[in-house]
């Protein structure tokens, strides 16, 4: 049975059914209720936030001894079970609201951040005499621009990767964590395999860590706020 609301008028008078007040417990929401002894005489005046079991005591009818309506909420055991359920999910939604704009929020910093950090670390690479010569790609040189773009594709990646986790996963951190250094770990693979020179593959192996180094903790924090 669900909760219900019971309204006295002002001045108005219930009266108690045993039956209906056996499991039920009341809670004054506006204004004042009196409750009317067994011999007729009037007991004591509940206010506003009072609750009160009516089941054993004696007590039969409510009255509003004041001008204004007053109302009580009548709870009874499976009223409780389907507020408590209802607030637990209410919980849920709002948690998982909060958890989606903070990580919203850190992949919009993140993610430039790397880009930023990713392509001043080519730079001085660059300058350090790294030619970053791809002879399998026709034997073209990756610019700087390149860095940021492929950095800033697969932060964003990252990002989704972490949002599918904190819907369908329990632990979305600890999972974030395994998935993005696998994903790491495969992203180093291809450098070997382009025919550039080793200083330039121990270079785009270096990238792919400075990038990871930036985004997977930034996001493991942040899943991390919410479920961990």
């Amino acid at each position: 049975m669900p909760a219900r609301t019971l309204a006295l008028p002002g001045g108005a008078r219930v009266p108690v059914i045993a039956d209906r007040w056996h499991h039920a417990y009341g809670v004054v929401t506006r204004g004042r209720v009196q409750l009317e002894l067994r011999d007729g005489t009037p007991g004591p005046v509940l206010g506003r936030d009072a609750g009160f079991w009516l089941r054993g005591t004696g007590v039969r009818a409510l009255r509003n001894p004041g001008r204004r309506t007053a109302t009580v909420r009548v709870l009874t055991p499976d009223s409780w079970r389907n507020d408590m359920i209802s607030s637990t999910d209410t919980a849920v939604r709002v948690g998982r609201a909060h958890g989606f704009r903070r990580l919203a929020v850190t992949g919009l910093v993140a993610t430039p951040a790397a880009m930023v950090v990713t392509t001043l670390a080519a730079a001085l690479a660059r300058a350090a005499g790294v030619d970053f010569e791809i002879p399998d790609g026709g034997g073209e040189t990756i610019p700087l621009g390149g860095f940021a773009v492929v950095t800033g594709f697969f932060s964003l990646v990252g990002v989704v990767v972490a949002a599918v986790l904190l819907r369908f996963s329990a632990r979305p951190a600890r999972r974030f964590v395994w998935t993005a250094v696998a994903l790491t770990a495969l992203s180093m693979v291809p450098p070997f395999l382009v025919g550039a020179a080793a200083p330039t593959v121990i270079a785009l192996v270096g990238l792919h860590l400075v990038a990871a180094a930036v985004m997977i903790p930034a996001l493991t924090r942040s899943l991390g706020a919410r479920a961990d």
